[in-house]
């Protein structure tokens, strides 16, 4: 993966650091995510980002500390070209715009280097920041999916917001 400068590919060098932020973070994520906790959960996700259908970013600061982390799971190439986004931030630098810039670094990076043509990120209803997150970035509210995932112990509701490359194009060429 080519580094940008807001992101970085997720590492065991910096594994302590991760588990205390997301221990600091805790009350963020509610019943929204289920972030690695344990120094066992953290290896096992590091594993599967490295070795499945799936792209892991962190988030970093101008001074380099995590902020956040956003993934692209479960990608299906061929006539799909298609991957699920999972995301969250570290407090205390939610709300100052890095998982914004981070999740810009990720969309070109998924459809110019992975040539993906369609992301989605699923959102619980009563998620306003990550609903304001994906609206910044250009996703569109495809629809609602009833029980459509279970974090932490309970089937939730979500809403399905994408976005398409033709999408993402469109909206670099208002921007630029």
């Amino acid at each position: 993966m080519k580094e940008h400068p807001i992101l970085e590919g997720p590492s065991s060098k910096r594994r302590d650091e991760f588990l205390a932020a997301v221990a600091r973070s805790r009350k963020l994520y509610r019943h929204w995510a289920r972030p690695p906790r344990t120094v066992e959960e953290f290896e096992e996700n590091l594993k599967r980002l490295q070795t499945g259908p799936h792209l892991g970013y962190w988030v970093c600061t101008a001074d380099g500390e995590l902020a956040g982390v956003i993934n692209i799971n479960e990608i299906v190439r061929r006539s799909f070209c298609s991957g699920y986004l999972g995301y969250y931030a570290f407090a205390p630098h939610n709300g100052h715009g890095y998982m914004a810039k981070g999740l810009r670094a990720v969309l070109e990076e998924a459809f110019r280097r992975q040539q993906l043509h369609r992301l989605e990120a699923n959102i619980q209803p009563d998620n306003e920041a990550s609903r304001q997150l994906v609206q910044r970035c250009g996703f569109q509210l495809e629809g609602f999916s009833p029980r459509y995932l279970k974090i932490a112990g309970r089937w939730r509701d979500h809403e399905r917001w994408a976005i398409t490359i033709e999408q993402w194009k469109a909206q670099a060429r208002k921007a630029g």
